[in-house]
């Protein structure tokens, strides 16, 4: 019969983490698996826990402060959660519990020895451990001391750890349950942890066992180190044998003692190599049975091994399904996206309709298989060299999986490579009529689809967009288009690599290309300045925005002396670029139209940093500087052997790269305008279902699929679980770091700069845009929280379009991710910033406020006293 509040651990499985937590819930459904040994014990549910906590009526006012309190703060959260501990180990346990847990006591041995230990319903889930977060008890002996231990279980629910752990994951205190699993002792000769995947690389086909002599306390609290065995396909591939000098014991009165290790035992290994791989089978054995890798705790016993936890390892990125056994390699298109942050489920299925490629999902992000180009020789070269001069890190992973033996298979070459980047120019005029063509183009499709989409609702309008991405695609896919972006890129890099052969100059195109015309970014940026020279001279309005939180703000702008016009000014500025956000290939990411107030402090910024006509003064300087580099290029190039052949040649592709280099990004601009006329269309569906009363919010339709949405609008029906669990998935996700490649083994391949050219203690990243410059360093994650000054210079994780606007205002850049072509180099090389992109963990080992050097030529920033 199973009882209210005591549950024994086998009538337990992993579907009741609301009753036994999340350790009783693992447990017991170890339990259940076939050659598995589990030490026998029960679990006190949290119904035993509610009935506790309703006894301490002040619990509930203690709940509320806590939930207000800022996790930085910690002697706050110190100070009020060790007044909830006292608070909650005063209850006496009631006596219909206590009797309950004396039964199960008496089942087991009374004067046996346990384990007490904490299992919260917020514990060992797929998306977070909380491993360490409450507390565990060993070898306690006595009916009275069980109690009190399973009251100090409860108590535990509230450390400060455990605390400041739910409110950086946004957790509420509240829906957290503890349940307590009491089970009997083992007593072992080693003991350790067993990740069935490595949980550094993500290798899913590589196993790690770290062991160490008597409990595992001994390595969870860093006495000693263990020894670690590597494994893979049943072998030991790889150990290290560590000095184990101490461990932890039971004593036999109860609790637990560190001992010394005999001299000569020391550097003995805890477990055979056989006792290792047995091991592994058997925590390949219980990663099937829960379907993801495991972080298993271990003990062994005469020989025989004891399985005391078992809880996912939440640290890996997910793979993305590929249906068959065979190799993958995957990039991330974040990477080449500038856009690395999760994405929910609307805007990764919205890119993936709209991409010219397959593209696969995992972790909140997109993948390219890159496993076919890269088995053919010519695929593989030309993919390479692309790869190489976007990102080298990604070309460099990739050749670290290409060194793998048969890792990727070698294939003839059945699809021929495109001709590498950098080599003979596309055959296209260079004639300025086929950019003004294109543009014009590309608006008159987005001007078509504004037309055609407003009378279509219901089931149609999916039918309908479905009909627009194939539209999309094929602007998209526009020969003219492709030829005249590979013709400014070519270019460039012709440029770079004929100017650094014959003058022995960097990096020249990035001067060579300042005020490029039609370069609908940079152009963004500038407009912004012109929005400031109307607010400027109005300090009403300048007074207005400095308290704006409404996003209804502009309506009530224009009640402020000067504030039509400065309405006016923003309006317009909204109806070119309102389509823009941070992370605006993900759709259901709110765009400036939607949060105008994310503009504010850019435009006070500018306001204050800058004088009036700035926005003209700065075209026009850059204008000036790529003429004078011009006439100096050609120049010294005619007074060499053979001058006036390389001067003519360079003039050519000089006219070329300020002809076509602009319209780089206007294709991306063209995207971002489509789908905004798209995101107006589905939220206008997903209102309608809510005055239904089929969704809750209309932001929850974010997280189905386009087509899944599809399916709501034609049955009326919303699975409530699935949103949720999407919700959940989602914010897990935002805790991961994407890599750039991935491998259907599991495992990221971060790659590497091959460099000794820098000084040490310098971060290495790619040069994009040339020049030095020293400054201040301001980390800003959002871009909405931008303070800035004349002179910082920007530190972020990534610039996509959107971040222009911050361009005009300083003096250089440094990101994690971009390459030689991406958004954020083109608009620094627009701007005269230098840059260095790529830097790897640049926004944690560079300190906000910090004084910096960035080498824009070189590709490297140092950190200064």
């Amino acid at each position: 019969m199973i009882e209210r509040y005591v549950w024994d651990l086998r009538d337990a499985d992993e579907t009741q983490v609301a009753v036994v937590g999340g350790k009783g819930a693992h447990l017991g459904g170890l339990s259940r698996i076939d050659g598995v040994r589990v030490p026998e014990g029960f679990c006190v549910t949290t119904d035993a826990f509610r009935q506790v906590m309703a006894e301490a009526p002040s619990i509930d006012d203690q709940l509320d402060q806590l939930s207000r309190l800022d996790p930085d703060d910690r002697e706050a959260v110190r100070r009020l959660s060790a007044q909830v501990r006292r608070t909650i180990e005063g209850i006496a346990v009631p006596d219909e519990l206590a009797a309950a847990i004396t039964r199960a006591l008496g089942r087991l041995g009374e004067q046996a020895a346990y384990a007490v230990r904490s299992s919260a319903t917020a514990e060992d889930l797929p998306t977070a451990s909380f491993a360490g977060q409450q507390d565990t008890y060993l070898n306690v002996m006595g009916r009275t001391e069980i109690l009190r231990h399973v009251s100090r279980c409860w108590a535990s629910l509230f450390t400060e750890r455990a605390v400041t752990y739910r409110q950086r994951n946004g957790i509420d205190h509240r829906t957290v349950r503890m349940a307590v699993v009491v089970q009997r002792m083992a007593f072992p000769q080693a003991s350790g942890v067993l990740f069935t995947a490595d949980p550094v690389s993500g290798n899913r086909k590589v196993a790690t066992v770290d062991a160490g002599f008597g409990l595992g306390e001994a390595l969870v609290s860093g006495l000693v180190n263990p020894d670690v065995f590597t494994v893979r396909d049943g072998e030991v591939v790889a150990k290290t044998i560590a000095a184990k000098q101490r461990a932890v014991q039971a004593l036999p009165a109860g609790g637990t003692q560190e001992v010394a290790i005999d001299a000569q035992q020391q550097e003995q290994p805890a477990l055979t190599d056989a006792q290792v791989v047995r091991l592994v089978e058997l925590g390949r054995r219980i990663e099937a049975h829960f379907g993801r890798p495991q972080d298993i705790e271990w003990c062994l016993v005469d020989d025989g091994f004891r399985i005391v936890q078992s809880r996912p390892i939440t640290t890996l990125f997910p793979v993305p399904e590929a249906g068959d056994q065979e190799n993958h390699v995957y990039v991330s298109v974040g990477h080449q996206q500038m856009m690395t942050d999760a994405m929910k489920p609307l805007g990764l299925s919205m890119w993936q309709l709209t991409a010219m490629v397959p593209m696969h999902a995992a972790g909140g992000r997109l993948f390219v298989d890159a496993t076919r180009r890269l088995s053919s020789p010519a695929g593989r070269a030309a993919l390479l060299d692309v790869m190489g001069k976007g990102d080298p890190l990604v070309r460099d992973a990739l050749e670290t999986v290409l060194d793998r033996d048969d890792f990727v298979p070698s294939l003839p070459d059945a699809v021929p490579g495109r001709p590498a980047a950098g080599g003979a120019p596309a055959p296209i005029e260079n004639d300025p009529a086929v950019v003004k063509e294109l543009i014009e183009r590309s608006q008159a499709s987005v001007a078509a689809l504004e037309r055609d989409i407003r009378t279509r609702t219901g089931p149609e309008l999916f039918d309908f967009l479905l009909e627009a991405f194939d539209e999309h695609k094929r602007v998209l896919g526009d020969p003219l288009s492709v030829q005249a972006i590979m013709a400014g890129m070519d270019a460039t890099w012709w440029l770079n690599d004929k100017l650094q052969e014959w003058l022995g100059e960097k990096n020249a195109a990035d001067t060579l290309t300042l005020s490029a015309p039609d370069n609908i970014t940079s152009e963004m940026g500038l407009a912004l300045l012109d929005v400031a020279d109307v607010i400027r001279a109005r300090p009403e309005v300048v007074a207005f925005l400095k308290d704006v939180q409404d996003e209804d703000f502009l309506g009530e702008l224009a009640k402020v002396a000067g504030g039509a016009e400065a309405r006016d000014a923003i309006e317009g500025y909204l109806d070119r670029y309102g389509m823009r956000c941070v992370g605006e290939i993900d759709i259901t990411r709110p765009r400036w139209r939607e949060r105008p107030t994310t503009l504010v402090p850019v435009l006070l910024d500018n306001v204050r940093n800058f004088a009036p006509g700035a926005a003209a003064q700065r075209f026009e300087e850059g204008r000036r500087k790529a003429q004078e580099k011009e006439e100096d290029v050609l120049a010294r190039l005619r007074a060499l052997p053979d001058g006036d052949r390389k001067a003519d040649e360079t003039k050519r592709m000089i006219d070329r790269v300020r002809t076509f280099i602009g319209y780089r990004e206007y294709p991306k601009y063209g995207i971002v305008s489509r789908y905004f006329v798209y995101k107006q269309a589905l939220l206008a569906e997903a209102e309608r279902l809510v005055a239904a009363d089929v969704l809750t919010a209309k932001e929850d339709v974010f997280y189905l699929t386009f087509q899944e949405f599809h399916d709501v609008v034609r049955s009326h029906q919303v699975d409530g679980r699935l949103v949720q669990q999407r919700k959940d998935a989602f914010r897990a996700y935002q805790a991961l770091t994407p890599p750039r490649v991935l491998t259907s083994d599991g495992e990221a391949v971060t790659g590497a700069y091959r460099r000794d050219d820098v000084p040490a203690g310098a971060l290495v990243g790619l040069p994009v845009s040339v020049g030095t410059i020293e400054g201040r360093a301001r980390v800003v994650l959002d871009m909405a929280e931008a303070d800035l000054e004349a002179g910082d210079i920007l530190v972020t994780t990534f610039t996509d379009p959107s971040w222009s606007p911050l361009f005009v205002g300083i003096a250089g850049l440094v990101t994690e991710v971009g390459g030689l072509m991406t958004h954020g180099a083109v608009i620094a090389r627009e701007y005269g910033l230098p840059a260095v992109v790529g830097v790897a963990q640049a926004t944690r080992l560079i300190r906000d406020g910090q004084r910096i050097r960035v080498h824009g030529t070189d590709g490297y920033v140092e950190i200064l006293p």
